[in-house]
């Protein structure tokens, strides 16, 4: 008997999209305040949930992060960190240069403020969060930190036994809640958009970001290649030819995690060695998010410009340099970056539980396979630099503690 194949994320989200804008236009009022109603529950739940989700991926994200070689562990973070914010500063100059050429003042003007004309929700259900954003990531970097240094040394292997099954809880929640009722949160946010006669002028603007936000992915790649390619004195296009398995299985899984058995044998075709290619490569999975990164900063500009909101400099980017940290061991469910990234768009003006972040969420998930075969090549082009510093600089001393340690045991034989 055959197996059925499921619809993905990503049609779902295109039926819910149709539904929202057909149920907006045609429907009377009463069945579209139901839609929206369900939507506004979900919205409830999904806010009760995100501290959870914070404290869960963030705290184990830390704390397997010392767990390996100190030196190469540092500079791997550290490189991968960099090319993320790099990533999210280049996609908001382009971004900035760029969308204003599309998004004029008649588009802003038909838009206008995305909240009025809006129809209330018929009953909300009180579910207050068990503590707020700022104190989950305060608490998540506290344990992770404190587990990670002390672990083996201090304490067992309890509380991170604890946090490594919590976070399977979560992801279970968002795998099996969350993801799956997206589509309907969507459909009640654009059914809410449509009747306040503002969905098509969005509409008109998104599909020209969408391709910009591709552009940039690949263009940062070509980029990040040469740079790997010059470093470890490699060929670029060689690099990038050995990589196209890799982002294809990324485009086809939309997980980091699922592509690192893939991943690894474009490293190893790099030439990059066992040691630093089984090392990194599942590292890099959770912690460089460049791809990921790009998508947001261009939408969230977008959706700024649209909303003729503060947008600059200055305002984005504390967020990119946030949210680089927030999204460590993000789930590998489709749009997990995005989730990471709701608490914190307050800091750019818009509501974590706002029509704004729900149109962020439509247009982020509707090109994350993309997103995440960016991020996914990039860490390959990060295993090239380690793997030769690696070899050049931390085997060399490495062999030259073990020769003085040969001599200092060789030494009172001869004596």
């Amino acid at each position: 008997m055959e197996k059925k194949k499921k619809l993905g994320l990503v049609p779902r989200l295109i039926i819910g999209i149709i539904l929202g804008i057909l149920i907006g236009s045609f429907l009377p009022e009463p069945i579209i305040r139901v839609v929206i109603t369900m939507s506004t529950l979900f919205s409830t739940f999904l806010k009760f949930v995100i501290p959870l989700m914070i404290l869960a991926f963030v705290t184990m994200g830390i704390a397997d992060l010392t767990q390996g070689a100190g030196k190469l562990l540092a500079t791997t973070a550290g490189i991968s960190y960099a090319s993320t914010l790099v990533a999210g500063t280049c996609a908001f100059f382009v971004a900035i240069t760029l969308f204003p050429k599309f998004i004029s003042a008649d588009v802003i003007q038909s838009i206008g403020n995305p909240e009025e004309g809006m129809l209330d929700s018929f009953f909300s259900i009180p579910l207050t969060p068990i503590m707020d954003v700022t104190a989950a990531v305060a608490l998540a970097f506290i344990l992770g930190l404190c587990i990670s240094s002390m672990r083996g040394k201090e304490i067992g292997d309890t509380c991170y036994n604890f946090f490594s099954e919590f976070s399977k809880i979560i992801n279970k929640v968002l795998n099996v809640v969350i993801i799956p009722l997206l589509p309907l949160y969507i459909m009640g946010t654009f059914a809410n958009m449509t009747v306040s006669g503002q969905t098509f002028a969005i509409l008109s603007v998104l599909w020209k970001v969408f391709l910009v936000v591709i552009c940039l992915h690949l263009i940062y790649l070509v980029i990040l290649f040469t740079v790997s390619g010059t470093i470890s004195k490699k060929n670029p296009i060689g690099m990038l030819k050995n990589q196209v398995p890799g982002y294809l299985a990324a485009i086809g899984t939309q997980s980091s995690a699922a592509c690192i058995p893939v991943n690894i044998k474009c490293a190893e075709s790099n030439g990059v060695c066992q040691e630093i290619r089984n090392f990194v490569i599942p590292l890099c999975a959770n912690i460089h998010m460049a791809g990921s990164m790009i998508t947001i900063t261009c939408c969230v500009t977008s959706v700024l410009l649209m909303s003729n909101m503060e947008i600059n400099l200055g305002i984005i980017v504390p967020f990119i340099m946030t949210l680089g940290i927030a999204m460590i061991a993000s789930p590998g469910a489709p749009g997990g970056s995005i989730m990471s990234a709701l608490p914190f768009l307050p800091m750019v003006g818009i509501g974590t539980e706002s029509a704004l972040a729900s149109l962020l969420i439509a247009l982020y998930i509707t090109q994350d396979s993309f997103g995440t075969a960016c991020n996914v090549s990039g860490d390959n082009a990060i295993a090239a630099i380690i793997d030769l510093i690696y070899k050049k600089f931390i085997k060399k001393e490495e062999k030259k503690e073990s020769d003085v340690s040969e001599d200092a045991e060789a030494e009172p034989e001869g004596n």
